[in-house]
């Protein structure tokens, strides 16, 4: 059987107290059926890590050495990496010792029997020893996870771990944007949207203190909720864009209402009020469905799609002002009335948009 290659990428940034421990780590991996490549990309460090990893290349055929001539961030130094590198498989590993190297050599099992294509290590699938650290970011951990779950349909535990191992043509297919932390979400947006076969697998960890020099902080936290909503917005499940409709469609919902009851003060009838009002509120919907939940699905040149919208719209209208309508009959008073076949508008529109619409 021929050995397989894995390339392991390092991204480095003032790391020269573990460089070296973390190289000869990943070194160790070596046996007759596994080849390495070692790929140390140096973010434009401040310390000696680009002249430890220069002496490591001379002393190692297996490494090579990418540099950043500016500081640019993980993700960036991984874009460069993922470009270069040859083997079957493809590895992220920090250059900080968090992670021991000896797991990779159990995440790549699936994709060498070929079951998989991505296999993500587990900081919380409990094998193996796991510092006790942070409680805080353990909360923000999951958290993160369980929104990017949501939003992915998938069922990972650890979406943030630095252990991600692919088939190299995988990850190099793939166009990655965040030059920071940002390249989880990120990845994992990417991947589950490919319909890839992703397993995971638990690793053991040993996390550093600030103190120590760990680099992640509560503003990468802020950035990843934005990935997770801007790599996954596309292609949202369906209980999700409905939370999402909702949303928009109580904003819309509200300036119906208000625009109704202005136009009822002034003396406007109620069915031209209704109509009305309804009008600016569809506005408002359209506007704000396009800029945050299914602009990547609208075909401005479509006639046919413009015409499905407009479609939906004036039968939605009919829902609204027949539902406000036999309501009122009914002896609900105006206000009310209008809020209730509000609701029943908002299930009918966000259904017309998702299957016939957009």
């Amino acid at each position: 059987m021929m050995p397989v290659k894995l390339s392991v990428v390092i991204p480095c940034f003032n790391e020269e107290r573990t460089l070296d421990k973390c190289v000869e780590s990943v070194l160790n991996l070596r046996d007759p059926d596994l080849e390495l490549e070692i790929l140390i990309v140096d973010d434009c460090s401040t310390d000696r890590s680009l002249q430890i990893a220069r002496n490591l290349a001379a002393s190692h055929s297996e490494i090579r050495v990418l540099c950043h001539e500016r500081n640019r961030g993980k993700g960036a130094a991984l874009r460069t990496g993922f470009t270069d590198a040859s083997g079957d498989f493809v590895a992220v590993q920090d250059a900080d010792l968090e992670y021991d190297p000896k797991d990779l050599k159990h995440l790549i099992e699936p994709l060498k029997d070929g079951r998989a294509d991505v296999v993500i290590g587990s900081r919380f699938k409990g094998s193996g020893p796991n510092r006790v650290l942070y409680f805080w970011h353990y909360v923000g951990n999951a958290f993160l996870t369980l929104l990017s779950n949501m939003f992915t349909d998938l069922n990972l535990t650890d979406m943030e771990t630095c252990y991600k191992v692919f088939r190299r043509e995988v990850i190099q297919s793939i166009t990655l944007q965040e030059d920071r932390f940002g390249f989880e979400p990120e990845v994992v947006a990417k991947i589950a949207h490919r319909q890839l076969r992703i397993y995971e697998m638990a690793i053991s960890y040993s996390g550093r203190t600030y103190e120590e020099g760990k680099k992640i902080t509560w503003k990468d936290g802020v950035r990843a909720l934005y990935c997770i909503y801007r790599y996954n917005s596309d292609y949202l499940p369906l209980p999700v864009q409905f939370v999402g409709y909702v949303a928009i469609g109580g904003a819309a919902a509200v300036v119906n209402l208000l625009a109704f009851v202005s136009l009822l003060r002034v003396g406007v009838p109620l069915t031209s009020s209704v109509v009305a009002s309804f009008g600016v509120a569809a506005l408002v919907n359209y506007f704000l469905c396009i800029a945050l939940l299914f602009r990547h699905k609208a075909r401005w040149n479509s006639g046919v799609e413009v015409l499905m919208y407009v479609i939906v719209v004036v039968l939605a209208g009919v829902v609204d002002l027949g539902a406000t309508r036999v309501l009122f009959m009914m002896g609900m008073g105006a206000v009310l009335a209008k809020s209730s076949a509000s609701a029943i508008s908002l299930v009918f529109n966000f259904l017309g948009r998702h299957f016939l619409v957009f």
